[in-house]
């Protein structure tokens, strides 16, 4: 089924062109990327598509029954409620169907209305669809998705009925509306970079969801590992128009490569006919024995179809990172060392020791105090405990996600200069064009630059400094694909030492050599990339576990009491089962019988009969007493595994 059409979109803004002859189609269940470089209008068609932006000319086509969920980029909750109870929000109407089912059944046990043949067959009748209805839209399990999904993006460790929305940071309440959002589970859903702020459990978790989700999707991210997981199309947008590719992230890059060797083999080939014709034409035009083939060829020449030349990429970043002198082998180690901002450590008991040429990969849960270690080793932050120590000619180059250290009263040219005044300004420009700052956007106050231009400029500070040990938090933030792609490729030739904490899994792939997961009880090392670390970490649980078996089977073996222990544990295990199996039993029995009740009830037989109808009412509440006791008895014994 389609669920929405886009038939040549076009957008201005002012005088400038943004969107041309946008063609795009969403389908039932698709898995749509939108991408493009930064500024290309990618955001600005999801708000179009959205319905939050108009649009000049073209059509958008859209059955009326089809519904539309829109999460804009950071766009956090402002609620006073608690956690739970704006989640909850989102099922307003079944809560409405549920009270209303209860003033039903309350109904039905009143003598007034037994007593009123059509009234209460009317009533029976009703309650019958709107407990249907209830059903079918997830009336007996809404609680139950709200709590997964409150689970899957780590808000298990708040109490969601008493932490207000407006008490949790301004990550985490985009994280609760992109839970409120997924929750809603609108026909197509639009999520606009839904993977800021979320740290790579929560990114596996979403990436999980999504597979699953029943609805069609269209979204736009710069995480490239999520876009390999989740989608099946890929829209480019270029130039103000667009371009369809089947397949994940990866394939479109093999796609779009392909298409543009073509394109520049069927333009050359094209070319060398049209010289070959020119000459042709040139050499036998005047002679009288071949004019006649000149004009011929001449004639073909004019009617052939022109090729256009390949545009080929929009213009990129282009830098690499060189040092001024080597390292000695040994850069950096760090013993017993413990950090924090008040006198109770954040992170305690880290030991590790990196050589000449590491590229390292920090990385653990948000809030773990990774940024906090870098800062302890580029020295903007003392150890309470330990010492960091520091190899031969170690000069650091540090990259702060934040960009504290730009200036954002200078301009774009004095923030470079400023740092390296013996350079010529042809030199300082030519490397800030290198960074896509050119004319007069060198003139541009650093404070009006967007994220991706605040990035771009700190790489280029960073590059100009020829350190020899890079230091990065977060250095693909902000960066659109293409950029990020650059980036990479810089510091995979880059001949000095990197340790770095990115969210960016598809980065820590191409640039890791070594994964460093730092925990509450210090850092464990992985000698490989990010596929390795998480391959290698499921086996070390594997075998962990195993070993606990193993161990506990041993214990056992010559430990009588903790073997009487775990006979005991097994056998309140098996009872428990047991009670689980006989509670489903009797719900089933139960649910059969209120059903058979609430036919006889629609039977003029029984309703007409004042006594009998009140007597099956009466049996029929009191059974569904018992049928709720049994279910929060259900519900206990599930828990308590």
């Amino acid at each position: 089924m389609i669920l929405l059409q886009v038939r040549q979109l076009s957008k201005y803004f002012g005088a400038d062109l943004i969107l041309s002859n946008i063609k795009l189609e969403i389908q039932s269940k698709d898995r749509i990327a939108l991408v493009g470089k930064n500024g290309a209008g990618k955001s600005t068609l999801l708000k179009i598509i959205a319905g939050e932006m108009s649009y000049d000319s073209g059509e958008i086509i859209k059955p009326k029954d089809v519904t539309i969920g829109y999460l804009a980029q950071d766009s956090g909750l402002t609620s006073t409620m608690s956690i739970w109870d704006e989640m909850l929000t989102v099922f307003t109407s079944l809560q409405a169907m549920e009270k209303e089912l209860r003033t039903m059944e309350w109904q039905m046990g009143d003598p007034e209305v037994m007593n009123d043949k059509k009234r209460y067959e009317k009533l029976l009748k009703d309650y019958d669809v709107l407990q249907e209805t209830f059903k079918e839209k997830g009336g007996y399990q809404y609680e139950a998705e709200i709590r997964s999904v409150l689970h899957g993006l780590h808000f298990s460790e708040y109490d969601y009925y008493s932490t207000p929305v407006q008490s949790l940071s301004g990550g985490q309440r985009t994280r609760l509306a992109l839970g409120k959002m997924l929750l809603t589970k609108p026909d197509l859903l639009i999520l606009d970079e839904p993977t800021n702020h979320l740290d790579m459990d929560t990114l596996t978790w979403l990436e999980q969801y999504l597979q699953g989700y029943p609805g069609a999707i269209l979204l736009v991210s710069h995480d490239r590992y999520f876009l390999d997981k989740v989608v099946t199309q890929v829209y480019e947008l270029s130039r103000t128009t667009i371009k369809k590719y089947i397949g994940n992230y990866s394939k479109y890059l093999q796609q779009k490569a392909g298409d543009l060797e073509r394109e520049w083999k069927l333009y050359e080939k094209q070319q060398e006919e049209v010289a070959k014709l020119k000459d042709f034409i040139q050499r036998n035009i005047a002679r009288a024995s071949t004019t006649k083939r000149a004009q011929s060829r001449r004639k073909q020449l004019e009617k052939m179809e022109r090729m256009e030349k390949p545009t080929g990429e929009e213009k990129s970043a282009s830098f690499s990172f060189r040092i001024e002198r080597q390292s000695g082998n040994e850069v950096l180690s760090a013993e017993n060392i413990a950090v924090g901002y008040d006198k109770e450590p954040i992170i305690r008991n880290i030991h590790f020791r990196i050589t000449r040429g590491d590229s390292i990969a920090l990385v653990g849960p948000n809030g773990i105090g990774k940024s906090t270690l870098l800062k302890a080793i580029v020295g903007t932050l003392s150890p309470q405990n330990g010492q960091f120590r520091y190899g031969s000619n170690v000069q650091i180059g540090y990259y702060d996600q934040n960009q504290a250290h730009l200036s954002s009263n200078k301009h774009v040219l004095d923030e470079l200069w400023d740092e390296y005044p013996l350079k010529s300004e042809k030199e300082i420009r030519t490397v800030l064009g290198n960074f896509l700052f050119s004319g007069d956007d060198v003139l541009k106050p650093v404070s009006a630059l967007s994220g991706g231009e605040k990035a771009r400029l700190a790489l280029a500070k960073l590059m100009m400094q020829n350190a020899n040990f890079l230091i990065l938090d977060e250095p693909t933030n902000h960066l659109d694909l293409d950029s990020k792609e650059v980036l990479e490729n810089a510091l995979i030739h880059y001949p000095g030492t990197i340790l770095f904490v990115s969210h960016d899994r598809y980065f820590i792939n191409r640039i890791a050599t070594k994964v460093y997961e730092l925990t509450k009880d210090g850092i464990t090392e992985y000698l490989g990339d990010y596929d390795y670390y998480i391959a290698k970490k499921a086996e070390m649980l594997e075998l962990g576990r195993l070993a606990l078996e193993e161990k506990q089977s041993q214990k056992n073996s010559t430990d009588k009491q903790t073997y009487e222990q775990e006979k005991e544990a097994k056998k309140l295990e098996r009872q428990r089962k047991r009670r689980i199996e006989e509670i489903e039993t009797e719900i089933a029995q139960l649910e059969e019988s209120i059903a058979n009740i609430e036919q006889q009830l629609c039977e003029p037989s029984v309703y007409e009969d004042f006594q009998k109808a009140q007597q099956l009412t009466k049996e029929n509440e009191e059974m569904k007493e018992k049928l709720e006791t049994l279910l929060a008895e259900w519900e206990v014994l599930h828990t308590s595994q």
